[in-house]
């Protein structure tokens, strides 16, 4: 507890230099994995620093986003699996990035914790470099802090920041939205990272260990299963909206579901006519409906239901926008169309049902 004398230390207070510089050392080679032209991914300055010319930006516009996974982390811990939550981290950030039509070029990662374990924070970042592999960003920097009696013993938060850029005049949504453009639906892998508070609630009722094969997949555990991390859309959308030319606007579904996020890229005077009963409802949603006797309006709002991203195109090329999605590796499906909105009328009108059964 104390130095010489009798004297106070940081170490005897509760923080570990030594262990967060061995964690600096564990996440060295995974975080140069990450570089991309821009960017070397190194760390270990005060800074990180990204060349947007040799990136082959011209006229570029920045967009930055930041978010973190939510409550889901307390299932990492409480599995003692930190492999997958860093790509759930970087997916909400970038996901929310190429919905304006921004390709994500760094990412920067803060983890918070009680007492660092280093090899714990190697695996979260081990996660975020991979999340960053698969968006095509680099992972520049970051931060770990160690601070005894904020958290309890054995847990950690996670935040990411990530900035993007666009060439001027490409942002997303576009203008030209309108009328009788179609609405097309990604599948989601799963719950992604919103609405763990409600998924904890049902696991708790359900009596059910988070060790135990899940009822929806009995190939997993179910704390396994409910880990499975956020999609990333990002090439697939890039993909498509270079490609395609077609493609008006993007919605990340994250927290609020379908009524919150899709008037998000709508002007005032539209609305999506959606049909529920074309929605992919992965069975982990039919568990989470039943075994919380969840209301279907309750479930468009706290989950994605098997969405994670939809997409408003032109409708005459709406085709070519699928191939080239499903190219990409995406599940693709027409929700809906865009129609007139009445004032005062919701931005997404429902018809259908969702196959909750």
């Amino acid at each position: 507890m104390t130095g010489d004398k009798g004297g106070l230390t940081y170490a005897g207070a509760g923080v570990d230099i030594d262990a967060g510089n061995r964690m600096v050392d564990l996440i060295k080679p995974l975080v140069r994995a990450t570089a991309r032209r821009g960017a070397g991914a190194e760390i270990g300055g005060f800074g990180g620093l990204f060349d947007l010319k040799q990136a082959g930006f011209t006229d570029p516009v920045l967009c930055a986003a930041t978010d973190g996974v939510g409550t889901k982390v307390k299932l990492a811990i409480d599995t003692n699996r930190h492999q997958t939550i860093g790509i759930d981290l970087v997916a909400m950030s970038v996901n929310d990035l190429v919905v304006q039509g921004a390709e994500p070029l760094f990412f920067l990662d803060y983890f918070a914790c009680s007492k660092l374990e280093p090899e714990v924070g190697a695996a979260v970042v081990a996660g975020i470099a991979e999340g960053c592999k698969q968006s095509g960003c680099a992972l520049i920097g970051g931060e770990t802090a160690e601070m005894p009696g904020l958290y309890q013993q054995g847990d950690y938060d996670l935040a990411g920041f990530a900035v993007g850029a666009a060439e001027r005049g490409t942002l997303l949504p576009r203008g030209d939205v309108g009328p009788g453009d179609t609405v097309l639906g990604l599948a989601s892998s799963g719950v992604h990272s919103n609405g763990y508070s409600l998924v904890r609630k049902v696991v708790e009722r359900s009596g059910l260990a988070l060790s135990a094969p899940a009822p929806f997949d009995p190939s997993k555990t179910l704390g396994e299963a409910l880990l499975t991390p956020t999609r990333l859309y990002v090439k697939s959308c890039l993909a498509a909206i270079r490609e395609t030319k077609a493609v008006k606007a993007l919605a990340h579904i994250t927290g609020g579901g379908f009524p919150d996020n899709i008037p998000r890229v709508l002007p005032d005077h539209l609305a999506i006519r959606m049909d529920l009963s074309t929605v992919p409802v992965l069975p982990v949603f039919k568990w989470l409906a039943r075994t919380g006797n969840i209301a279907e309006m309750e479930m468009t709002r706290a989950f994605n239901c098997g969405i994670g991203m939809i997409a408003v195109v032109e409708s005459a090329k709406a085709a070519a926008v699928c191939a080239t999605l499903e190219r990409m590796g995406e599940r693709v499906v027409t929700i809906g169309t865009v129609t007139a909105r009445a004032p005062g009328a919701p931005g997404v009108e429902f018809t259908g049902k969702l196959d909750l059964g």
